[in-house]
């Protein structure tokens, strides 16, 4: 049965429609429309922007659960599902720096999560960095990457429908980097104090996108632009924490106007989303909940407390970004990047996953599948 959404504007992933019906039919979009079909069934919205449901491509936990050496796929499902009401209909749980068995609990938890809603791959999140830039990683279990760790990444590769691995280029070889690229991995470089030189090799090898842009990395500099000056002058993808603590609001405006496509919005947030905790552990360290802050008790970043609806609102805002392009960076242009042409835009064969946002980006309803979720 054809369902009619009417009374916002649409964005279809690339563009905003303004008095434009949307039209569904149970778990897909069947394409825009002037007019309201006969017979169809109407869902009025006032005012607002009717969107992609947004993708999250760095999620380390939610609803007072964190992706760790405890996760099986229960704990993917609550994940997805608290996200999934804040506005982000799919997403990659992610794993940071943790041990090989953690590692391979969380592989195996993906893989039986594969047919759990919103659930759309993995985040390895380290353990192959550089512990100069270890941020709140462990500096103990931060190590190079092996033949066995190589072999493991390329297996899940095969068994989930994406995989991201972020690494820092002195943790691995380039070859290395090959392998896991032609196995369809995503590699991401983060976490690193790599030179321009360094990055460079790197993204020749198959590295194709960067975690966080200015977060865990070597400053750019004039003479030394390090991985900031590869991303900001090369063809790559590259997430940006878009809270206002993490980057400041001058350097998005900086990084948007360098790289007019490729930057997408992540959250990276942790198990307080979606819930009222003001601390919780990460790897047996304390994490404060503060002032839109989440850090370490020596006051070390971890993570951040934010959704993708906040970002976009500090991107438009705060930054000066057009809407348009704020919406494309937290849901087209990631959806793009893991190779889901359903996902991420409302055009004619797309998932019919909607979120529905306020004039202030403010969640007002969810539909994932053509099913409401708020």
């Amino acid at each position: 049965m054809t369902t009619a959404f009417i009374g916002a504007t649409v964005f279809d992933g690339t563009a905003l429609h303004r008095d434009a019906v949307l039209l569904t039919d149970g778990q897909m979009v069947t394409g825009l429309s002037a007019t309201v079909p006969q017979g169809a069934a109407v869902i009025r919205l006032t005012g607002g922007i009717l969107a992609p449901g947004l993708i999250d491509l760095q999620v380390n936990g939610g609803n007072g659960l964190m992706v760790d050496d405890q996760t099986d796929a229960g704990t993917l499902r609550v994940i997805c599902e608290t996200h999934a009401k804040l506005g982000t209909t799919g997403l990659l749980p992610t794993l940071i720096t943790s041990t090989p068995q953690a590692t391979a609990r969380v592989i195996a938890a993906a893989v039986a999560s594969i047919s759990t809603p919103g659930f759309l791959g993995l985040h390895l999140e380290g353990p192959h960095l550089d512990v100069r830039r270890k941020g709140a990683h462990d500096p103990a279990l931060i190590r190079p990457m092996g033949e066995e760790d190589l072999a493991v990444l390329i297996d899940a590769a095969r068994r989930l429908p994406a995989l991201m691995v972020t690494l820092a280029p002195s943790a691995v070889r380039a070859d290395q980097i090959t392998a896991l690229a032609a196995a369809g991995v995503i590699v991401s470089l983060g976490h690193t104090e790599c030179t321009f030189a360094q990055a460079e090799a790197a993204i020749a090898a198959g590295a194709r996108c960067a975690t966080h842009l200015f977060n865990a990395m070597g400053p750019l500099g004039h003479r030394e632009p390090g991985l900031v000056g590869a991303v900001l002058t090369h063809d790559i993808a590259a997430g940006v924490i878009a809270d206002a603590i993490h980057v400041a609001p001058a350097a998005l405006r900086i990084a948007v106007a360098a790289r007019p496509k490729g930057l997408f919005l992540v959250s990276d947030c942790m198990a307080a989303a979606g819930s009222e905790q003001q601390t919780f552990t990460l790897g047996g360290r304390t994490i404060i909940r503060r002032d839109g802050r989440l850090t370490l008790e020596d006051g070390t970043l971890a993570g951040a407390d934010l959704t993708l609806p906040q970002a976009i609102a500090v991107m438009v805002n705060t930054v000066g970004v057009p809407v348009e392009r704020a919406l494309a960076m937290a849901s087209s242009i990631p959806a793009q990047l893991i190779g889901r042409d359903d996902l991420g835009h409302l055009k004619a064969g797309a998932r019919a996953d909607l979120v529905h946002l306020t004039d202030a980006y403010q969640v007002s309803a969810v539909w994932q599948g053509g099913q409401k979720r708020l």
